[in-house]
């Protein structure tokens, strides 16, 4: 947490002493926190200033933890809570977790366990802030009418059907969380909890506790037993966002709980079984960190048994125009900008962008559209100007011809050196396989021959593969 990023975290406590070492464990944090009482004084809190965070206690004399929750799903369901509790009402905070909790934490506290629960809920919120509107509605599925998102619903779709690893794959912004949701919210585990684990935003010494839980005395600190992310996903569906960033002693155990459907909490000596369903995710080269040994290959193949591929926007751009449009309605609505839209040429704009960031890129860059219009119709030069594009980036994207100064170039030389890209993607996507090659281009392999010697391609590829 910096300074310049200061989050307001609201604790609420009838503890005065809790509230006191909590607010100074914060601040020291980089947080401003507030100290409440009771509920009521946090209603007031909530009424009155933006909140981050609340930690709440589970037990108060007006109401108790489980109150302040739906109080804040009702009213402010983007505020996430964190329950504190004492030992022996572990049971309950995992039910307040299974109830929408963020994360809870056990009373006696180390000043470490707060602020790393704190900073892991931030991140979480940011980055489930940062998806598409509608991504938590329970039936939505991804927006678009495009061949490869009706491709991407009906492999969802058959994936809910079954009990088997989903592995996700694809660039980040493309909706990987979105698409294991749908996968829960369909599936017979509907009604039991979803879980997320962030790998890439937890550091590697916390993983193992994270997901196994621990027990008391396992470590300097560990008073009481914790359960881990996999007992909290009993009976429904552990996401493990970012698989790919998991450092290779965790992959072993993650690889044993996949396997033996067993896992044993750090510190303990039970074996605690775990009916979870585990769906994984990654924008990372898994294929690559294997044969450089940085990912282990049995467990790349137990976590791909259904693997999914998500398109970036590039793949699907008649799908920009209904998302662009979407955004920018929803994003009019909430700025006061009733009535605002997209002119033609401004959509036009926007298909010719690679949008690199993908739909959260799209998202974004339409809310700043909106804010930042001064028009009631937004234009393709708004969209130019706020993509901070170049002379050659204006043509590109408004469809402006060269100038005439611009040596011109035969159709004949265009052909070539298109024919060229396709057969070097074509290898790369054989991974230098002539023959695959061949079945991609449609074309023979004599022909293909005939064709790298006229490019000059011979060489390209993986040595040995032809």
């Amino acid at each position: 947490m910096s300074a310049n990023e200061k989050a307001t975290v609201l604790v609420v406590d009838d503890d005065a002493a809790v509230g006191k070492v909590l607010r100074a464990i914060l601040a020291q944090a980089g947080c401003e926190a507030v100290h409440a009482e009771s509920v009521a004084q946090a209603l007031a809190v909530l009424r009155e200033r933006s909140v981050d965070v609340v930690i709440s206690d589970l037990r108060m004399p007006d109401t108790d933890g489980f109150g302040m929750l739906e109080l804040l799903k009702q009213s402010w369901p983007d505020v996430p809570l964190i329950m504190l509790t004492a030992h022996g009402s572990v049971p309950l905070a995992v039910t307040a977790m299974r109830a929408g909790a963020a994360d809870f934490m056990l009373k006696p506290f180390e000043r470490e366990e707060v602020v790393a629960t704190v900073q892991r809920t931030l991140a979480a919120t940011a980055a489930q802030r940062g998806k598409p509107p509608g991504h938590r509605e329970a039936g939505a599925g991804f927006s678009g009418r495009s061949t490869v998102i009706a491709e991407l619903e009906g492999r969802i779709e058959r994936a809910a059907q079954v009990t088997a690893t989903v592995l996700l794959r694809g660039e980040s912004g493309t909706g990987k969380e979105l698409a294991a949701k749908l996968i829960h919210q369909r599936s017979a585990r509907r009604d039991k909890p979803f879980v997320v684990v962030d790998l890439g935003a937890m550091p590697d010494n916390l993983i193992e506790s994270e997901l196994f839980g621990y027990e008391k005395g396992a470590f300097t600190g560990a008073v009481q037993r914790k359960p881990g992310r996999v007992a909290l996903a009993e009976g429904g569906t552990l996401f493990l966002d970012e698989v790919g960033e998991m450092p290779p002693f965790m992959q072993v155990k993650l690889l044993r709980v996949l396997q033996e459907r067993e896992y044993q909490p750090l510190g303990g000596t039970r074996v605690a079984r775990a009916d979870v369903r585990f769906i994984a995710a990654t924008h990372r080269d898994l294929e690559t960190m294997v044969g450089g040994g940085a990912f282990r290959e049995d467990l790349y193949y137990r976590l791909s048994v259904v693997p999914i591929h998500l398109p970036p926007l590039r793949e699907r751009r008649e799908d920009v125009a209904s998302l662009a449009a979407r955004f920018c309605e929803s994003f009019a609505r909430s700025n006061g900008r009733d009535g605002l839209r997209l002119g033609v040429d401004a959509v036009v704009a926007l298909e010719r962008h690679n949008w690199p960031g993908n739909v959260r890129e799209l998202q974004n860059f339409m809310e700043r559209l909106v804010v930042l219009s001064e028009r009631q119709e937004i234009s393709a030069q708004d969209v130019v100007r706020e993509l901070g594009g170049s002379l050659d980036a204006t043509r590109r994207l408004t469809g402006q011809p060269p100038p005439s100064d611009e040596p011109p170039v035969s159709l004949e030389t265009s052909l070539g050196a298109a024919e060229k890209t396709a057969i070097a993607t074509a290898i790369r996507q054989a991974r230098g396989n002539r023959t695959l090659t061949a079945r991609i281009l449609g074309i023979s392999r004599r022909s293909l021959y005939n064709k790298l010697a006229e490019h000059g391609l011979e060489d390209l590829g993986v040595p040995g593969s032809r």
